[in-house]
């Protein structure tokens, strides 16, 4: 509960001096914007909310100070919107959240790898700032390491995400998927909505990779590949043929790359490919950036059929073959189909020599979040009709 004003605390020197630190880093702020917008409002941001942590800490100050650094704020800018009392409470709870070490830590390996991918011009032209933040000046001056990614996501996104996801390892992934796409709160919402958290790093993926890729190689490409991919943009009702899911890919390209992740880049639809005098056609292929190698993707409408991954296990030979460039990993295929059997999966990949994974897309939202847990899911639903069979008992 917000207290009242605390008239002891707004006449101490300590409380005065502290707005006056205050608006010195407002001001310089805003010297730095045109240098670097969102960056240095988050780190702003950051500050204003460590600097009210800190302070309660040490001074003992009670929660209606939030109050009082809101008002004054706005009472020395008051052409600035960004100094109500909700954003100040927010930048509070934006510094608690991620002021942990443990938790900035993790973001720091991020960071440098999105250096080395090419600095200011990676990450789809989302700039990734190649100087150190200066951390909190008012006090201390010194520097938080890891604050680099938060600064590199806008902040309605990063309130968003605060907002939705309470788990730590699912906020660093979607922070790092904002800054990588260049996803708008729009965009970073249906994400979410979509569970791509779950789809990309928790649930199962079902794939031979270890099986036909140097280690170091097969992580990158579990990484890539997501456990199932959500095809709902499509806006598709009915049962629908191969080529017409291929033509409503096509024409959502730009959607479908965003669903398929980082750095994916069309190639073309049908690819030709010619043996002797016969032709074949990969439904889609794809080149990734940071695999270095081509990435086929052939379209299935029913369920998996064992026979699905000896033909993309042709098509990767041929590509390996005829189209595999000076320097580019093995070609990897991908069969997206509408349902899979994992354990069928399992066994059809098991002699395959070529990377190949297999994912299910959905078409349509999946069951609530509200009512996930509270009804049964498919499996237990074909256990209890098995126990009703003739001759079977309850386990």
């Amino acid at each position: 509960m917000k207290n009242a004003k605390d008239p002891t605390v707004m006449t101490s020197p300590e409380y005065r001096q502290f707005i006056e630190d205050l608006k010195t880093r407002v001001v310089s702020a805003r010297i730095s914007v045109a240098r670097a917008v969102n960056s240095d409002l988050i780190l702003l941001y950051w500050d204003i909310g460590r600097g009210i942590v800190e302070k309660q800490q040490v001074l003992g100050w009670g929660e209606s100070v939030v109050e009082m650094v809101a008002a004054d704020l706005r009472r020395a800018f008051p052409h600035s919107r960004s100094f109500s009392s909700d954003n100040v409470w927010r930048m509070r709870q934006f510094y608690l959240a991620y002021g942990d070490a443990s938790f900035l830590g993790q973001s720091v390996p991020e960071i440098a790898t999105a250096k080395s991918e090419g600095g200011r011009s990676a990450i789809l032209g989302q700039a990734v700032p190649e100087t150190s933040p200066t951390g909190i000046s008012i006090d201390s001056g010194s520097t938080t390491p890891g604050i680099e990614l938060l600064a590199t996501v806008p902040w309605g996104q990063n309130l968003l995400i605060l907002k939705k996801i309470t788990d730590p390892a699912a906020r660093l992934y979607y922070l790092r998927a904002t800054a990588r796409f260049g996803w708008s709160r729009n965009v970073l919402l249906n994400q979410i909505k979509a569970g791509a958290y779950e789809r990309a790093v928790v649930d199962k993926k079902t794939h031979n990779f270890p099986l036909a890729l140097p280690e170091y190689l097969a992580e990158q490409a579990e990484e890539m590949m997501k456990s199932s991919y959500n095809l709902e943009f499509l806006g598709i009702r009915r049962e629908v043929k191969e080529r017409e899911l291929e033509d409503r890919l096509i024409s959502r390209l730009q959607a479908f790359l965003l669903e398929l992740g980082y750095g994916f880049c069309f190639v073309g639809r049908q690819h030709r490919l010619a043996l002797g005098q016969k032709e074949y056609f990969i439904d889609l292929l794809f080149y990734h950036r940071f695999l270095k190698a081509l990435v086929a993707f052939e379209l299935k409408v029913g369920a998996f059929e064992p026979e699905h991954a000896g033909k993309m296990d042709f098509y990767l030979n041929l590509l390996n073959d005829k189209e595999r460039g000076d320097g580019d990993q093995p070609s990897i295929g991908i069969i997206l189909c509408a349902e899979k059997d994992d354990v069928e999966v399992e066994y059809a990949l098991r002699t395959k020599a070529n990377p190949i994974g297999v994912a299910a897309y959905q078409l349509q939202s999946k069951l609530p979040a509200e009512l996930k847990g509270k009804l049964p899911t498919a499996k237990q639903l074909a256990d209890v009709v098995r126990t009703m069979l003739p001759g079977r008992s309850a386990p």
